[in-house]
């Protein structure tokens, strides 16, 4: 990951051919590694395509975060036999979830990513089950110098997240937009769209998220909506302005 004060823009995914994208963003989140993760090699073709500088997060696999009810579960590959379904999701203490993170941490290594995203559903609640299963997660997988973020979407307090995110040094991902971030040596945020996925961000929208940078600590801002290519675009060319205003006021 990176030193104190850089700023980096990139989105959920590749809304433009990986070559321009390349050009264009310092950063990708890969979300494929959620629905199905790709082959190893697949993964290490995407990181040679890439400079040595650009930077590679990806998503932990479905399996380990959401259950087998949830609606993604129609883009795997094998469907999940119905006498195997309780042993998927929510973090449990089971073969089948520890396969799944090593399928993920696989792909984390042939991206030489140094950030892997957990999001929960919303039914992922708070519940003495749910929190223990977090703790003998995080606790017992080998994270091998990776950041861990976890982006909880239940009806969560405020305080139980920044406990379990400081009491298993998870960083606390949000949407800058709508709450804010609790804990964590960076910031990292996702960009859902105010009002969902068809959502395009307005010049408002994006001199607001601007004010949500930190120059004291690394931050990511990643877009995460239909539109996300080119809010990315008009809000990286904002901060540049900025920028570049700043350094001619210090020259003047």
């Amino acid at each position: 990951m990176e030193s104190q004060g850089v700023i980096k823009v990139g989105c959920c995914g590749f809304p433009i051919a990986k070559s321009e994208y390349y050009r264009r963003f310092p950063v990708v989140e890969i979300q494929q590694t959620f629905y199905q993760p790709p082959k190893a090699e697949t993964a290490r073709r995407w990181r040679q395509g890439a400079s040595q500088e650009f930077e590679f997060t990806l998503k932990a696999w479905q399996l380990i975060t959401h259950e087998p009810s949830s609606p993604t579960y129609r883009r795997l590959r094998n469907p999940i036999p119905d006498k195997e379904k309780g042993n998927y999701g929510s973090f449990r203490s089971t073969r089948q979830v520890i396969d799944a993170w090593a399928r993920t941490e696989e792909i984390a290594e042939a991206l030489k990513a140094g950030l892997i995203v957990f999001q929960c559903p919303p039914k992922f609640t708070p519940t003495p089950e749910h929190k223990d299963n977090l703790r003998k997660f995080f606790s017992s997988i080998d994270r091998k110098g990776y950041l861990f973020a976890w982006e909880p979407r239940g009806k969560w307090r405020p305080e139980e997240v920044r406990d379990l995110c400081q009491e298993l040094d998870l960083i606390h991902v949000v949407d800058p937009l709508k709450e804010e971030s609790l804990y964590g040596m960076i910031r990292y945020y996702r960009l859902h769209g105010l009002t969902g996925y068809r959502y395009k961000y307005t010049d408002r929208d994006l001199e607001i998220l601007k004010g949500k940078y930190d120059p004291d600590v690394p931050t990511y801002f990643l877009f995460n909506n239909t539109f996300m290519g080119e809010d990315a675009l008009r809000f990286q060319e904002m901060l540049k302005g900025s920028l570049e205003s700043l350094i001619n006021q210090a020259t003047v």
